[in-house]
């Protein structure tokens, strides 16, 4: 007997009759002996919904309260799942974040789990039961509602596989595994079979959006072997784990892009101690991630230092940059939103020269102006103009040697033949 997470998000949960295929697979899960804990999304587009109300009462929501509106849809979802495995017989309860004590720290919308209190879970797999718990929220130290962050539900799961020590934990989503890039934007993607949690873990912070960062990070801390699959086939997937030597052999695992991303420079830095503490520490006051920071050669005593952030962060660093640059005593501020990063991950990257170079000279070959270039031992990303990002995406899928092979054309039948030259005649 095994111990199972299965987490399935917005889509495989998006009316009732997906709720009954889910419910099925679950049973279908228990009956082969498996204990089953299973994490559910709110409905598809749920979500943007509670948000859109939101939007409506204000433009600046006081996040807290905001938590408390979103995290309603995963309430409803567990209960109609819960319900649709009664229905079919089975035994099911469902939890809320507050009911297992998914301890969170107090950053409302971006919350990060800090404990989880696994027993209530043992003990109603001990009833033979299934057990259904809200994904993407939790609580804080003094009780209030929290949210994980888009894609946290990924998060709940692999943190419940991790605190309840389970053989493994399954994401069912829309698509059937992690794919070399998104295919839609290149048809030649093709799916992988396995991928490191290292690779997996660029990837998804670099822009690919099948498992939110942070699921990844802790199945890469506790070793949960972590299977990407669809709800809706029986295929089996992309196995998530970790690396052994024969995964080297592969240059190139994948292609991301990310056109989530902002631009700022500030001009004429005084270029001292403690400047760019006081640059990025003002940003870090307001919780706001920076990506990318690239700093260029002092001149006549100043620096420009350029840096990225998420665009849902660019107004309010926008904002606060503006005030820092002002306190440290820069002469300016630049600021771009129409950017793309496009990257490439591979732990084979490790043992081989020249991948960067290749890179830079396929995105110049397609007449891709590169604006701000960052490496690690495993991935190269380039920041380019927006309008290049899928000619880009494409254009390094192919030079990498990721395209899948085109489809066998079969040789025409006598009979096809026969009506070609019909139309033709």
């Amino acid at each position: 007997m095994a111990l199972i997470v299965q987490k399935y998000g917005g889509t495989s949960v998006g009316d009732t009759e997906r709720m009954k295929n889910v419910a099925r697979r679950c049973l279908a899960a228990q009956k082969a002996g498996h204990d089953v804990v299973v994490v559910v999304s709110a409905m598809s587009g749920e979500t943007n919904r509670l948000l859109k109300l939101v939007a409506q009462i204000t433009d600046r929501p006081d996040e807290r309260e905001q938590d408390v509106v979103v995290a309603t849809g995963e309430q409803v979802s567990i209960g109609l799942v819960a319900m649709a495995i009664q229905a079919q017989g089975g035994k099911a309860v469902s939890f809320l974040g507050h009911q297992v004590r998914i301890v969170t720290d107090s950053t409302f919308s971006k919350a990060r789990i800090k404990s989880i209190d696994a027993e209530p879970i043992r003990a109603a797999l001990k009833q033979g039961k299934i057990v259904v718990v809200a994904g993407f929220q939790g609580v804080d130290e003094t009780g209030s509602v929290t949210t994980l962050g888009r894609g946290g539900s990924d998060t709940t799961g692999v943190a419940l596989a991790a605190a309840l020590k389970a053989d493994a934990c399954e994401i069912y989503t829309d698509v059937d595994g992690v794919y070399t890039t998104d295919p839609n934007v290149c048809p030649a993607a093709k799916k992988l079979d396995r991928i490191t949690y290292e690779e997996m873990l660029e990837l998804a912070s670099l822009g690919a959006k099948v498992l939110q960062i942070r699921s990844v990070e802790f199945a890469m801390k506790y070793k949960v072997p972590l299977w990407v699959k669809s709800s809706f086939t029986e295929d089996p997937g992309t196995l998530v784990c970790e690396e052994d030597a024969s995964m080297e052999d592969v240059l190139v695992r994948g292609v991301a892009y990310d056109r989530n991303e902002a631009k700022i420079t500030v001009v004429g830095v005084p270029d001292q101690p403690g400047t760019a503490a006081k640059l990025f520490g003002a940003l870090d006051a307001k919780h706001i991630v920076v990506d990318l920071i690239v700093q260029n050669p002092s001149r006549d005593g100043r620096t420009d230092v350029t840096f990225t952030v998420a665009k849902s962060d660019f107004a309010k660093a926008h904002e606060v940059v503006k005030q820092a640059a002002q306190d440290v005593g820069a002469t300016g501020l630049e600021v771009d939103d129409a950017i793309a990063k496009v990257s490439i991950v591979g732990v084979g990257m490790r043992n081989h020269s020249g991948v960067a170079a290749k890179m830079f000279q396929t995105l110049s070959q397609e007449g891709i102006n590169i604006q701000l270039i960052s490496t690690s031992e495993i991935k190269t990303s380039c920041v380019i103009h927006t309008k290049y990002t899928e000619l880009a995406v494409r254009a390094l899928h192919t030079a990498f040697g990721l395209d899948a092979p085109a489809p066998v054309q079969a040789n025409p039948t006598v009979s096809e033949v026969d009506a070609l030259q019909g139309q033709k005649a």
